[in-house]
């Protein structure tokens, strides 16, 4: 289990992190479920430095708070601030996202998800 920065403790667990992750992915949509999971793989590489794990648990923490700056219960627009934190902390941490990482995104999405027009088109199958 990846070490977890002691100030993000009491907002992130993993297992709250699953619990939303679970619960709101048909909701949250699948882009905002496949960055999250790119986040979650890529905190887990031991070679991720802390200030990388801290900008992920961050965004992840942020994730399954319950009460954001728009509540994700609002209709079409309730993920767009967990959207636009969650892609700010990939950009920061693009470079500890590796091919493993990917996979292991890719195959979680496709539990979930199953297949997507978009893997089937871009040859990902």
């Amino acid at each position: 289990m990846a070490q977890i920065p002691e100030h993000f403790d009491d907002l992130y667990t993993e297992k709250t992190f699953w619990q939303k992750l679970k619960d709101y992915a048909k909701a949250a949509g699948r882009e905002v479920v496949e960055k999250t999971l790119l986040l979650f793989y890529a905190a887990q590489r031991p070679e991720v430095p802390v200030w990388a794990k801290t900008v992920i648990y961050g965004a992840l923490g942020y994730f399954i708070l319950p009460a954001d700056t728009i509540p994700d219960f609002t209709p079409l627009v309730g993920y767009s601030d967990d959207l636009g934190a969650i892609t700010l902390a990939l950009a920061t941490v693009a470079a500890y996202i590796n091919d493993e990482v990917r996979a292991k995104a890719r195959d979680k999405l496709r539990s979930w998800f199953g297949d997507s027009q978009e893997d089937a088109v871009a040859g990902r199958e």
